[in-house]
């Protein structure tokens, strides 16, 4: 059985064994039509069955929702039960959403998360500042599809991509970034042509390492700055303190950089970086090395001008 076989069967068998519980129960019934790309119906009007294409804003993807932080919830614990009735009434479009502090927010199984600070953090960003209200947390974070990376096991490479795929969404997609602009998305490798190595950058750091502020009670920034603040200095990633340590790295740093400089696992195999990767323990190694790599030479240099005087 080959790995990607395997997978599919293992996801397979995990979305049977959710679609046995309650909520995933309760949920069928939403997924037998927002979990395909095209759903049906009896047209009471016409007394046929219509086949129609979902739209794709509402299409849920029904095995990544299963791997979501939300998978035991029922659809209804976040949206109205009336929409439990098909067809679904225009007036439900109009209900609001539910932001993350409302279920996470003064609790204190959540409180290591530092959900208020995020929220607060959230309303700082250029993001809320220029659209208030309209831009809320699923722009980012959609509900039926978003997994952890950095708690999780999952490579940089992967929490890299995850985190800027967010970022895609909106900023390389001209009907979402619609939603909020008139204006259609800037060509993203345009407006970082100044950016060498524009596709290392890209697969190896996360647009939020540059475009945020690195805050020590948040696990990731939620201060999204303005791009004439966003970092463009080389140097503060590429030299011994790159920022990236208090960053995309903090969560996996095992112990003080002034003490083991950077022996780290993380780093070494999966992000090198030019100027970033330097270890005090090795450089004080080579020094000892190269110190008695010359006592050794000058031993040997006196003894041979000591024999020669003897000659």
């Amino acid at each position: 059985m080959n790995k990607r076989f395997k997978t599919q069967w293992i996801l397979a068998l995990s979305l049977f064994a959710f679609s046995l519980t309650v909520s995933g129960q309760q949920n069928q019934q939403c997924l037998q039509c927002h979990g395909q790309v095209f759903y049906e119906y009896d047209n009471e009007w016409t007394g046929l069955k219509d086949k129609r294409p979902m739209n794709p804003f509402y299409h849920i993807d029904s095995v990544k929702m299963h791997q979501t932080v939300h998978k035991a919830f029922a659809c209804t614990d976040c949206h109205s039960p009336e929409y439990e009735t098909f067809p679904h009434s225009g007036e439900l479009r109009m209900e609001e959403k539910y932001a993350c502090i409302d279920c996470h927010g003064g609790d204190d199984t959540y409180a290591q998360f530092n959900f208020e600070g995020i929220e607060a953090a959230f309303m700082e960003s250029v993001h809320y500042k220029a659209n208030d209200e309209k831009f809320n947390c699923w722009m980012c974070h959609d509900p039926h599809g978003y997994q952890l990376g950095l708690r999780t096991d999952e490579s940089i490479k992967s929490v890299v991509s995850l985190s800027n795929q967010m970022c895609l969404d909106c900023h390389d997609n001209k009907f979402k970034y619609g939603l909020l602009s008139d204006d259609l998305p800037k060509d993203i490798a345009q407006i970082h042509a100044w950016l060498p190595n524009q596709g290392n950058h890209f697969n190896k750091v996360r647009c939020i390492d540059c475009h945020t502020k690195v805050e020590d009670d948040i696990l990731v920034s939620h201060k999204i700055l303005p791009k004439t603040e966003a970092l463009r200095n080389c140097v503060d990633c590429h030299s011994a303190n790159s920022v990236l340590m208090e960053s995309l790295y903090a969560h996996r740093v095992k112990q003080s950089r002034a003490q083991s400089g950077f022996i780290n696992a993380t780093i070494l195999n999966e992000g090198y970086m030019i100027g970033a990767n330097r270890n005090t323990t090795l450089n004080v190694v080579s020094i000892v090395l190269f110190g008695l790599l010359v006592l050794g030479l000058s031993i040997h240099l006196i003894l041979r001008l000591t024999l020669l005087k003897k000659k």
